[in-house]
């Protein structure tokens, strides 16, 4: 019959050969991670120059929505550069920009601050704007117009002289109807 301390002896020399066997798996698999991580920064950084290269004004500061890592983002051609696609990104706005570069939803608030802004209404709420596309003034509607309407102040297409009450600046609002 074998002895205690025998038995214990053997289960610890077991034991002691998978700790081994893991420690060797664990230093592979850190080795294959240092690895990879590189191989990923290499890839974060040639992300930020097509971004930079392909950012709507030319090469100034990346919006946050052409940062998300998304395959369709970087597929852009730099040819296409002003022209936007639906629901994707709003480019800074700049002297001659035509209204035509952003999606329909943002255009529609563009007419609708620029006809206010000829019949002298002055500035608008999200949820007047709701009420003028004919939409219930539910509050995820208003706040996906006051999300649209945020981002076109950030870009500089409109102006929020008071908080929730947007217009067109005044370079937009000189070219006219627009579209």
């Amino acid at each position: 019959m074998p002895s205690v301390v025998g038995l214990l002896e053997r289960r610890e020399a077991v034991a002691r050969r998978r700790v081994d066997g893991l420690r060797e798996e664990a230093d592979r698999i850190q080795a294959e991670l240092a690895v990879a991580e590189r191989e990923w920064q290499e890839w974060v950084i040639a992300r930020r120059r097509v971004d930079t290269v392909l950012a709507p004004d030319g090469g100034g500061a990346v919006d946050e929505e052409s940062t998300s890592v998304q395959p369709q983002d970087t597929a852009e051609r730099p040819a296409t550069r002003d022209a936007v696609k639906p629901k994707s990104q709003v480019p800074v706005w700049r002297e001659g920009l035509a209204w035509s570069v952003l999606s329909v939803d943002y255009q529609r608030i563009l007419t609708a601050l620029a006809d206010r802004g000829r019949l002298h209404q002055g500035p608008s709420t999200c949820q007047e704007m709701a009420h003028v596309f004919g939409m219930d003034p539910v509050p995820a509607r208003v706040e996906a117009l006051r999300s649209k309407a945020k981002r076109l102040v950030a870009r500089g297409w409109l102006a929020e002289p008071a908080p929730g009450r947007f217009t067109l600046t005044k370079g937009v609002a000189g070219q006219g109807s627009g579209p």
